[in-house]
């Protein structure tokens, strides 16, 4: 996806006004999935600085590690944020306690198996296992989704706190193929059914040829992550079979975040 990100620091408004820190904010936010190599002169334009100010905000992240410069020039998100990224308790904590479960899930079923959390009104996809033969998926480690249209995002918006849910319901619903759910109204009714199943079913929601299962993970009675398998198929049937599976494996995780006691 290469939509602006929510929250995403806007280059709009004279510079002057900005403080020091907005502006190096502003150069790290220039680079997305889709915009992972940047020049000088691409990161002067994203960020409304001058050539000048881009070049010295540049260099200050160089030196710290945030940036790294390749042969040709080009600037590209360097390591020290990744380990700064590595600490955040939702990625390290959890990832660590979902790893032996989704190692499991993999090895069972060589299908796509994902670990994501949100944030704000968007998924963002902690942990992946996937074989060569599995169906294609957009998903990546650190890559962001909307959250209707992914099995994932449909537990972690039924588990959202009302005003996310309200938020989500009343902005368009984007279209990825036939089968996308863009009715407020409808996905209202999935998302009651998300809660009282257990699981969540995203049927060719994303790509026509891929269906996905989903459930909770919860760490003392909150929901703050999802787990899904995602496999070709044209119908829920594909993934009915490793629901339980699934299922099992969200509680296994959720009952090592909170420390071994059992989740509802």
């Amino acid at each position: 996806m290469s939509e602006a990100r929510p929250g995403a620091l806007s280059p709009a408004g004279p510079a002057a006004r900005r403080t020091a820190g907005s502006k190096l904010l502003a150069v790290l936010d220039a680079f997305t999935r889709d915009r992972r190599a940047l020049t000088l002169s691409e990161i002067a334009r994203a960020t409304d600085v001058p050539l000048s100010t881009a070049h010295r905000l540049i260099a200050e992240l160089c030196s710290w590690g945030g940036l790294e410069r390749d042969p040709d020039g080009r600037y590209r998100v360097g390591l020290r944020l990744w380990e700064l990224g590595a600490l955040a308790p939702r990625g390290l904590g959890l990832r660590e306690a979902a790893l032996p479960f989704m190692e499991d899930l993999y090895e069972v079923t060589h299908e796509n198996v994902q670990l994501a959390v949100r944030d704000g009104v968007e998924v963002v996809f902690v942990e992946r296992f996937a074989s060569r033969d599995a169906v294609a998926v957009y998903t990546e480690v650190g890559g962001r989704f909307a959250l209707p249209p992914t099995g994932v995002g449909l537990v972690l918006l039924a588990h959202a706190p009302a005003e996310v849910q309200d938020e989500v319901l009343a902005a368009p619903l984007r279209r990825y193929t036939a089968q996308t759910i863009t009715d407020p109204v409808q996905l209202r009714r999935v998302l009651a059914e998300v809660r009282r199943a257990g699981v969540a079913v995203s049927d060719r929601q994303v790509t026509d040829d891929a269906v996905s299962v989903a459930a909770p993970i919860s760490a003392r009675g909150e929901v703050v992550a999802a787990l899904s398998i995602v496999v070709r198929g044209s119908s829920p049937a594909a993934v009915r079979p490793m629901a339980p599976g699934v299922r099992a494996a969200a509680r296994a995780i959720s009952r090592t975040l909170s420390g071994g006691s059992a989740e509802g």
